[in-house]
């Protein structure tokens, strides 16, 4: 998960999208790895001792491995990502672009399912 604050340039969790998505992950047993530039410390803190959660300090560290990736806060250093290293990286070439970040043409030739939330449309 790329963003943890409701939005960017702040580190304010209070009703952030993900809190619920890291709930509803975390009751369906999902392992949560996230990255915010300004939000980790208070990630840790509301999260401290849930193992739905592990904070990273840098986006490529959710990456490894990862099933998918959810595009949670629109910061500027999420809007431009190496998408070959990113399929390289994660299990499955798939991402839920919370913030419509990406452009699903291209994502799609890059060989990723895209999920675009709010826009009419799922690529494969």
């Amino acid at each position: 998960m790329w963003g943890l604050a409701f939005k960017p340039n702040t580190n304010d969790m209070r009703d952030a999208p993900s809190r619920t998505l890291i709930g509803l992950l975390g009751d369906a047993g999902a392992k949560v790895r996230a990255y915010d530039p300004q939000a980790a410390d208070e990630a840790r803190r509301i999260y401290a001792g849930n193992d739905a959660l592990e904070v990273c300090d840098s986006r490529n560290a959710t990456l490894s491995g990862a099933d998918g990736l959810i595009v949670v806060t629109e910061w500027n250093e999420f809007r431009s990502p190496d998408f070959s290293m990113i399929r390289e990286t994660m299990k499955e070439a798939v991402v839920f672009d919370g913030r419509n970040l990406y452009d699903p043409d291209y994502l799609t030739q890059m060989g990723f399912k895209h999920y675009a939330v709010g826009r009419n449309l799922a690529t494969d």
